[in-house]
C-alpha cells in the first residue's frame, strides 16, 4: 500500500513536469490560477479594505479552491485510476510554471536586441516599477531578478509543499497543498502592495506568502549555489553574496535567489532606490539573461531530481 502510494505520488509529479516543459501553460479557460484572480478581484472590489477583509480573503478562496480540487481529485480516483493521473498531473501543473517564466524573459533578452521599447513593454507586465525609461542594463537586471525571484514562486516551492505532503498524507493532499501555495502567491501578487488601497487588506494575504516562503526561499538560494557549480559559474561568490545580501530586499524570501544568482554571475542586481545586490564587476549585458536561464534550468532540475531521488529512496526502504 504505501508501495503504491509512492508510485503514484512520483509519477504524477513527474508527469505534471513533463506536461508543463513540453505543453506549457493549460488554456485559461481552464487553468484555475484565472479564476483565483477574478475571486481575488471580486472580494477586493466588494470587501471594505481592511485587514479583516484580508483574511476573509484568505479564507475565501483557499477553501474555495481547495474544496473544489479536492471533490474533484477524489471523484476521478473513484472512476478510474487512470482519469486520476491525468487529472492530477494536469492540475498539479498548473500550481509551477518552468516554461512559461523561461519564455518571458527569453522574449525579453530577444526584444532588447530588436527594439528597447518592446522589452520595456513586455517587461513592464512582469514588475511592478516604471520600465518606460529603463536602459538596457536596468531591464536586464529587471530581468533577471524577475526570472530568480520566481525559481521560488513559480517552481521549487509548489514542488516543495506537494513533495512535503505527499510524503506524509499523499499525493491528493500534496497537490492540495501546492493550490493552497498558489491561491497564497496569487492573492500576494495582486493584494500586496503598501499603496493606501491594498495596505491594509493586503496585509495578511502579503503575511502568509512570506511565511510559505520562508523554506523554500533558502531551499533556491542554495540549489541556485549548487548550480553555479555545476555550470562553472562563480559559486564561491555565488555563496558569499548570498549570505550578505540575502536580507536586503523589501521581502524577507526574495533574495536569496537573486543574490546567490548575482554572485555566481559576478554582477549587481539594482531596483533603484531599494536595493542593490552584489558587488560584482562584470556589466549587465542582455548575454547574461542566458547565463540566469541556465541557473534557472540547472537549480529547477537539481530539486526536481531531489525529490525523484527521495521517492526512490523510500520506495527501496518499503519493498
Amino acid at each position: 500500500m504505501i508501495y503504491e502510494t509512492l508510485i503514484y505520488g512520483i509519477s504524477i509529479i513527474v508527469l505534471a513536469v513533463i506536461i508543463d516543459m513540453i505543453i506549457g501553460e493549460v488554456p485559461n479557460i481552464i487553468h484555475p490560477v484565472i479564476y483565483m484572480g477574478k475571486l481575488i478581484e471580486k472580494l477586493k472590489n466588494y470587501l471594505p479594505k481592511t485587514r479583516i477583509s484580508g483574511l476573509l480573503t484568505i479564507l475565501t478562496t483557499t477553501f474555495t479552491f481547495t474544496a473544489i480540487s479536492l471533490i474533484i481529485l477524489l471523484i476521478c480516483a473513484y472512476v478510474n485510476q487512470w482519469l486520476f493521473v491525468i487529472f492530477a498531473s494536469l492540475l498539479l501543473s498548473t500550481t509551477f510554471s518552468i516554461n512559461f517564466l523561461i519564455e518571458s524573459v527569453r522574449k525579453i533578452q530577444d526584444e532588447l536586441s530588436e527594439d528597447i521599447n518592446k522589452a520595456r513593454k513586455s517587461m513592464s507586465y512582469l514588475v511592478s516599477r516604471n520600465t518606460e525609461e529603463l536602459t538596457e542594463s536596468r531591464i536586464t537586471s529587471a530581468a533577471i531578478e524577475t526570472l530568480t525571484e520566481n525559481i521560488t514562486d513559480s517552481i521549487i516551492a509548489p514542488l516543495f509543499y506537494t513533495t512535503i505532503l505527499s510524503l506524509f498524507f499523499g499525493i491528493i493532499v500534496g497537490i492540495c497543498g501546492a493550490i493552497i501555495y498558489r491561491v497564497s502567491n496569487t492573492m500576494d501578487a495582486m493584494l500586496g502592495y503598501e499603496t493606501d488601497e491594498l495596505i491594509d487588506i493586503g496585509r495578511y494575504p502579503a503575511k502568509l506568502d512570506d511565511v510559505l516562503n520562508y523554506i523554500p526561499a533558502r531551499i533556491t538560494g542554495y540549489y541556485v549555489v549548487l548550480a553555479a557549480v555545476i555550470l562553472r559559474y562563480d559559486y564561491n561568490q555565488s555563496y558569499n553574496v548570498m549570505k550578505k545580501f540575502a536580507l536586503k530586499t523589501p521581502s524577507p524570501n526574495s533574495g536569496y535567489s537573486m543574490a546567490a544568482t548575482a554572485g555566481a554571475l559576478n554582477i549587481v542586481l539594482v531596483k533603484e532606490g531599494v536595493y542593490e545586490l552584489g558587488y560584482g564587476t562584470d556589466e549587465l549585458t542582455k548575454e547574461k539573461i542566458s547565463q540566469a536561464i541556465n541557473i534557472t534550468k540547472v537549480s529547477s532540475l537539481l530539486f526536481i531530481l531531489t525529490i525523484v531521488l527521495v521517492y526512490f529512496i523510500l520506495m527501496f526502504i518499503v519493498m
